[in-house]
């Protein structure tokens, strides 16, 4: 019994030494620490002076200026994406207000032609296109118009908040993506440890994400 638990022990031992040496360990370095039960623990250090991203700072940035949260982020791929749907809405926004004036203006002159207020209005400032409708007095058909256009000018401003808020959306997310560890070390450790109060030997398995380790469990070997 005490050859197989050498044996397994040793085996134990190679596959950790294995496993250790397929890591790179950079701007790490590795210490070994006895803890009061005499369990061994491996501890890993990282002495690189990373300094902490802000997802505040790039939420701040990004309500204020649209893509400067992703300049922050070095996203910067995304910022003529940025640019490109706000600039879009933001034309959308500026034509329909202008077909809304003109058309607003034709519609007053027709309503305001027989009024003491005609004079406030003239036939040649009308919009060429509507001054056909303007001249014959068809206001309803100036006032369903103008409606429209006044429609999709709050759809267009509403789109451009939407974006607006997107942007300082996809910034805070990636934000708080930057700390995230997706590093390749992503490994199944077996680690032998020995317990001196019962004078038993045991496997300790360790799942490791990135730099943040979770011990599933272990086994005492009898």
């Amino acid at each position: 019994m005490k050859k197989i638990r050498c044996f397994f022990l040793l085996a134990a031992l190679l596959f950790t030494a294995l496993c250790t040496n397929a890591q790179k360990t950079d701007s790490s370095r590795q210490t070994v620490q006895r803890a009061d039960s005499g369990t061994v623990k491996l501890a890993v250090k990282d002495t690189s002076t990373k300094k902490k991203h802000s997802p505040r700072k790039a939420t701040i940035r990004s309500a204020i200026i649209p893509g400067w949260g992703q300049a922050y982020n070095r996203s910067y791929w995304k910022i003529p994406v940025v640019y490109a749907a706000l600039g879009i809405t933001g034309a959308i926004f500026n034509y329909n207000r202008v077909q809304y004036n003109k058309v607003k203006y034709a519609y007053f002159y027709v309503i305001n032609r027989n009024t003491a207020d005609s004079s406030k209005f003239d036939i040649n400032k009308v919009d060429p296109a509507l001054r056909a409708q303007a001249e014959l007095g068809n206001s309803y058909y100036l006032q369903t118009y103008r409606n429209e256009f006044r429609k999709d000018l709050d759809y267009s401003v509403l789109f451009f908040i939407f974006f607006w808020a997107l942007n300082v959306v996809d910034a805070t997310v990636d934000g708080h993506l930057k700390d995230f560890d997706v590093s390749n070390d992503l490994s199944l450790k077996i680690k032998p440890n020995f317990n001196a109060l019962p004078n038993t030997l045991g496997l300790s398995m360790v799942f490791t994400i990135g730099k943040h380790p979770v011990k599933h469990s272990t086994y005492q070997l009898p």
